[in-house]
């Protein structure tokens, strides 16, 4: 349990310390800073510490989103200051700083202006961890009230602002990302916020409803397994039901404040776990109907893999960035302040919901054919309109990178010990913009040789060769360039392509189906290491990358395979590296987001 002290004399009817308690608080009290300080020394140091002014006048919601959110180690309101375990240290530095200045005033002479003000010493406190250079997390409250009236009558005007707004409200419609996607927005948000609350009153967590969310999908995708034409339209109406759930558990995670470290890995990566187990499901349902679709899955999976990549690239190389304008950036503000381009530009992108919305209706009234080719289109098109765009702005931006964003995006681009080797061979890097053609040229190059040549010729070795050598010397120097960030998809690219190029000349069943297998645990590495970077906890351990052969020794090591072996034997290859990497990565990437060292961190970002 939490410990709130309330400091300074009560106030005759106030429910203060009632909505603590509802809030999961043991409530003390304090008149002074010295008590305060001596209370503060006997709380248990595993228990989060908040310090009230017995005065405060607000609503719940405000001491909630002040004093209970977990992702912060230090928060304020007015009249409310709280730490967690960790900034415990912080805490009581600034209040004994509190202390010994009452106590030296309290010294002075009557009539002294130096005598102690009647202000709220969790305010101080506040201030004094700011001074400090602690890092104090302040909630917008917009319209709710936190306040600390010094007289009868303020204290009665706080009270009329509290009950002319409310919280509960406020409450539901902060529940709401502020930025989503058109349909999410208008056609799943305005009741999936009700269902948030419902489950929260019954004390389900995010986690829960995350997990509902995933078993959702995957009846959804056995329905459309089935082949029939039932079993597409459960399988339609399911996915927009798992879509819902996927939107009640982060509008539960902010309704409630209940973030955790594990519900972020969930939330990071049940999505794509959905998404890519239901074109699987579309495949085998099409298969029954004596339609070989698996390549088209395959692609589709390629495709928006890809194209998120694109979007934690240009993300992470601009993160910190300084300098960073761009005329087209200021271009797209402008645009944004009318308000029907708003919706047009993020309809256009295909986001997850518009995108979850059309594979449901396609399924449901079409084939898993026509379902796919409407994906591949809809995402290419977006692809382009983002990527061109991007591209445009990194040309006009004058922005100078840090290091950290030429880290994240070495680490994105996840070479291995090949590249490594042969990168030590290299006195300099390639200048400028040569770094991403190369990076293309070599990723092409390799995709092509797979592509055009029949299956077990020696061609897609020389390519992979080649193409280890491009990877090398992409990425020999810091990622520091104006579109360095495009080097982390056209690897992405060229590692998944030629899987799917070279599966597909196999021409032998269940080759497709491995390849997808291959690249589903790939990209589930790939994703973690995006969502580690994000979290500020780096990269996944070397030693991981190195087990897994890095990007370029994959590649190779899937052109030689295809060399050596027959087709029968190179699909029972795909499926046993399938294995061996996704068994690798699941576990320490669960290792890494169960313990108490991951980072609880809750993606608000672009709606993906």
């Amino acid at each position: 349990m939490s410990t709130a002290i309330v400091t300074g004399q009560p106030v005759p009817g106030s429910s203060l310390e009632n909505d603590l308690r509802s809030l999961g608080f043991d409530v003390r009290g304090a008149a002074d800073a010295a008590e305060t300080e001596s209370l503060l020394a006997a709380v248990p140091a595993d228990r989060r510490v908040a310090l009230v002014d017995a005065r405060f006048v607000g609503h719940l919601h405000a001491l909630r989103l002040g004093l209970t959110d977990p992702r912060f180690p230090l928060a304020a309101v007015p009249g409310a200051v709280t730490a967690q375990p960790a900034a415990r240290q912080a805490l009581i530095r600034a209040v004994a700083r509190e202390t010994s200045a009452d106590r030296g005033t309290a010294a002075g002479a009557p009539g002294d202006a130096s005598a102690p003000a009647a202000d709220s010493l969790a305010d101080r406190v506040g201030t004094a961890l700011d001074t400090d250079g602690d890092a104090v997390h302040r909630p917008e409250l917009g319209s709710l009230v936190a306040a600390v009236p010094a007289d009868p009558q303020a204290r009665n005007e706080a009270r009329q602002a509290v009950a002319a707004v409310d919280d509960e409200a406020v409450r539901l419609r902060s529940a709401v990302k502020s930025r989503d996607g058109f349909f999410t927005t208008f056609f799943i948000s305005p009741y999936s916020r009700y269902v948030a609350r419902w489950c929260a009153r019954r004390g389900l967590t995010p986690n829960q409803v995350t997990t509902a969310s995933l078993l959702t999908a995957l009846i959804a995708a056995g329905c459309a397994a089935t082949g029939t034409r039932g079993g597409f339209v459960a399988a339609g109406v399911l996915l927009i039901a798992s879509f819902v759930l996927d939107c009640t558990d982060g509008q539960l995670a902010r309704y409630a404040l209940k973030y955790s470290t594990l519900g972020a890995w969930l939330d990071a990566t049940f999505d794509r776990a959905k998404e890519y187990a239901y074109y699987a499901g579309l495949a085998l349902g099409a298969a029954r109907g004596g339609d070989d679709v698996w390549a088209l899955a395959l692609g589709a999976m390629i495709l928006q893999t890809c194209r998120h990549v694109v979007d934690f690239s240009f993300n992470e190389a601009n993160h910190d960035a300084t300098a960073n304008t761009s005329p087209t950036a200021a271009l797209s503000d402008k645009l944004d302040s009318v308000g029907w381009t708003i919706w047009v530009r993020r309809m256009i992108v295909l986001p997850i919901g518009e995108r979850w919305a059309m594979i449901a209706i396609l399924t449901a009234a079409t084939t898993p054919r026509i379902t796919f080719y409407a994906l591949l289109i809809g995402c290419a098109f977006a692809a382009t309109y983002t990527t061109a765009g991007r591209v445009l702005r990194s040309l006009t931006r004058k922005a100078r990178r840090t290091d950290r964003a030429a880290q994240a995006l070495a680490d994105l681009a996840d070479t291995g010990p090949l590249a490594e080797a042969v990168g030590r061979g290299l006195r300099r890097g390639l200048p400028g913009l040569a770094v991403p053609a190369v990076a293309l040229l070599g990723g092409a190059a390799v995709v092509a040789c797979s592509a055009l040549t029949d299956f077990g010729g020696v061609l897609p070795v020389v390519g992979a060769l080649v193409y280890v050598l491009t990877s090398a010397l992409a990425v020999a120097r810091p990622l520091k360039g104006a579109l360095d960030w495009l080097v982390p998809p056209f690897f992405r690219a060229a590692e998944y392509g030629t899987v799917l190029a070279l599966a597909g000349k196999a021409g032998v069943n269940g080759a497709l189906p491995a390849a997808f297998g291959l690249v589903a645990a790939v990209a589930y590495h790939h994703y973690d290491t995006v969502y580690r970077i994000r979290g500020d906890a780096g990269a996944p351990p070397a030693w991981l990358v190195r087990a897994i052969g890095g990007q370029e020794g994959r590649t190779l090591l899937v052109t030689v395979l295809a060399v050596v072996l027959t087709a029968t034997q190179f699909t029972v290859a795909l499926t046993v590296l399938a294995v061996a990497v996704g068994l690798l990565v699941l576990v320490e990437s669960i290792r890494f987001w169960v313990s108490a060292g991951a980072p609880a961190v809750h993606d608000e970002g672009e709606p993906a």
